[in-house]
């Protein structure tokens, strides 16, 4: 009889655990997936990245994330290189004042990256019907700098599920679009 409670009480949690898995689960987010893939050179340095949406007219309507150095290094800010990240820049990297709250991050090491965004965030509940883009953009010191995009329309009424590859400084890159409301 003794082991009777503890088996109830390891039964309630593995219980409650399963419903904060199916709840966490259903919630209706934007979600992406950025790969930065590990590479084989003399000298490595993290990569900085941007991450976007645009419309069909290339403006950007929505910084998800810019991941760049923080803090200051032999080399200077970590801002003075964020010119690099060239498509971002011109679209919205120099009208903003870095870091931006909720956007801005350190660089990543290697490895996939999940980010998920709640459908009741301002920048995806505003957005009107259209066309755009999840633009992720990448430029590395002593490396290289790739772009790529995945096209999508808004609303949608199922769940879109958008994949890309990258070539060198970027890996796999998912993006999942839940269904407008």
């Amino acid at each position: 009889m003794t082991r009777l409670p503890s088996m109830m009480n390891r039964i309630a949690l593995m219980l409650g655990v399963a419903l904060l898995g199916v709840c966490q689960t259903t919630a209706e987010d934007w979600k992406a997936t950025v790969e930065i893939p590990r590479l084989n050179v003399s000298e490595y340095h993290r990569p900085y990245v941007a991450i976007w949406i645009q419309d069909e007219n290339r403006k950007c309507v929505a910084n998800l994330a810019v991941w760049y150095q923080l803090t200051k290094s032999g080399e200077g800010e970590g801002t003075k290189w964020l010119p690099d990240l060239r498509q971002w820049w011109r679209r919205s990297g120099r009208s903003l004042q870095m870091p931006v709250d909720g956007v801005s991050g350190a660089t990543r090491p290697a490895g996939k990256h999940e980010l998920a965004f709640d459908d009741a965030d301002q920048r995806f509940s505003k957005l009107p019907a259209g066309k755009y883009s999840l633009m992720v953009e990448a430029s590395r010191e002593v490396g290289g700098r790739e772009v790529l995009e995945l096209p999508f329309e808004w609303p949608s009424k199922t769940t879109q599920k958008l994949k890309a590859t990258g070539k060198e400084e970027l890996g796999d890159i998912t993006f999942a679009i839940p269904p407008s409301k």
